[in-house]
């Protein structure tokens, strides 16, 4: 195969330019140069940038591109922690991720799905004494009471409000750039010395969680050489439970935000059920046509040849999410919220090795690093989904419903406002 040369952003340092650009960054580019990769430099490194179908089988192909040192210190720092399951490759992350799967299976799910509408359903109680909500506040507040109960995490009342914001900001204020990034430090801190003792007093007999719960098996389980894995990196898998479960807060109110858009979709789910084809449809074209978490990062194992371009050893790649689900090869008019484009799937997305809806990651669950917590993403959405048609019934005052792409994350500028909820 004859070697192409690959497009080449120019610039000393490109990281300014993400931050403009925001989820857009490298599609943006992607159809400038009419190329699914292109080099860059981002934080003082070359940078390999891809996105689309074909790109996300290669950055999923374990041969060629790890994880382990691929996440730039600032998320390290905030989002993911420093030593997390997500940090790892091979062996020893198959290993530490088989908890993370253990806990998906059909049982825990289902529970997952009572626990979160029983939660939901107490909440709309005092939503009913207060004249508004703001719904992306509140649906965090819901979120960490459900995870902690399904993780076998104490967690007293009074401690909601301070927990739930300690984990907000490790999403939230992620970004090194960000005047916050301090806060998301000091959350991560916090956090993880929360989660340690937690761990700690399991393992002494003063915690007695159920033994399929989270907080149970990451205690418990062992590393490779067979002995307990070590405090820190255990507190960082717990918090990888509990962190991306609130995050969820951020489809939960793009689910709000589209029935208010298209109340013909809300008046059609209100009719159906909530196994039904039309609620998976709604909400996986939900996960696929707003933002979510914008790219992820990776390093070449090795020199390979791919599509005719060079790409050498220990080099970062970023590969683009937001991109990839916006794809016109991919997605008839992608920028039209469609249900049921979902139709011609006939396995659910999350229930398949897939390349396309990749918003938390491709391929495959058991040997990649694809979130396995997908299932219980489309779970809580669908719960929402049908808590807002169902359950209770609202009004949505004048507000700022846009959304930015250049914020990351991002969602609905007034966090989605509804009031005399009854």
């Amino acid at each position: 195969m004859a070697v192409k040369t690959m497009p080449k952003e120019e610039g000393f340092e490109n990281g300014l330019k993400v931050l403009r650009e925001g989820y857009q960054y490298i599609s943006n580019r992607n159809k400038i140069y009419q190329s699914d990769v292109f080099e860059t430099t981002l934080l003082g490194k070359k940078a390999y940038c891809m996105g689309g179908e074909e790109a996300a089988r290669l950055f999923y192909d374990e041969s060629k591109i790890k994880r382990g040192g691929a996440a730039p210190k600032f998320a390290r720092s905030t989002l993911l922690g420093e030593d997390g399951v997500q940090t790892l490759d091979d062996q020893e992350h198959r290993n530490r991720k088989q908890y993370f799967l253990d806990l998906m299976s059909d049982d825990r799910i289902e529970e997952w799905r009572m626990i979160l509408k029983k939660e939901f359903l107490k909440s709309a109680i005092h939503w009913m004494e207060e004249p508004s909500i703001v719904f992306y506040e509140e649906s965090k507040k819901v979120l960490m009471r459900a995870v902690c109960e399904w993780a076998g995490v104490p967690l007293p009342e009074e401690d909601v409000e301070k927990r739930t914001q300690q984990m907000a900001n490790l999403f939230e204020m992620a970004a090194e750039a960000s005047p916050k990034f301090a806060k998301g430090v000091i959350s991560r801190k916090t956090g993880t010395k929360w989660a340690e003792d937690l761990i700690q007093q399991v393992r002494d007999g003063e915690l007695h969680p159920e033994k399929e719960t989270a907080l149970y098996k990451i205690a418990f389980h062992t590393d490779l050489d067979g002995t307990l894995i070590d405090l820190h990196p255990a507190a960082t898998d717990l918090l990888s439970v509990i962190r991306p479960s609130v995050a969820i807060a951020i489809y939960l109110n793009f689910v709000a935000l589209t029935l208010q858009q298209f109340p013909e979709m809300k008046e059609r789910l209100r009719e159906e059920e909530l196994d039904g084809e039309y609620y998976e449809n709604f909400v996986q074209e939900v996960r696929r046509y707003y933002p979510f978490f914008p790219f992820n990062a990776g390093t070449t194992r090795k020199n390979f040849m791919w599509n005719g371009f060079e790409f050498e050893k220990d080099t970062m790649v970023i590969f683009d999410f937001y991109g990839t689900s916006h794809d016109e090869r991919l997605w008839k008019n992608p920028e039209v919220f469609n249900p049921d484009r979902f139709k011609e799937w006939a396995v659910s997305p999350t229930d398949q090795v897939q390349y396309r809806l990749v918003a938390q990651g491709g391929g495959d669950y058991l040997e990649g690093h694809r979130c396995p917590g997908e299932w219980n993403v489309v779970e809580a959405m669908k719960v929402t989904t049908e808590f807002l048609t169902k359950d209770i019934t609202y009004d949505v005052p004048k507000q700022d419903l846009g959304y930015s792409v250049v914020s990351m994350p991002t969602i609905p500028k007034s966090g989605m406002i509804i009031e005399n909820v009854r």
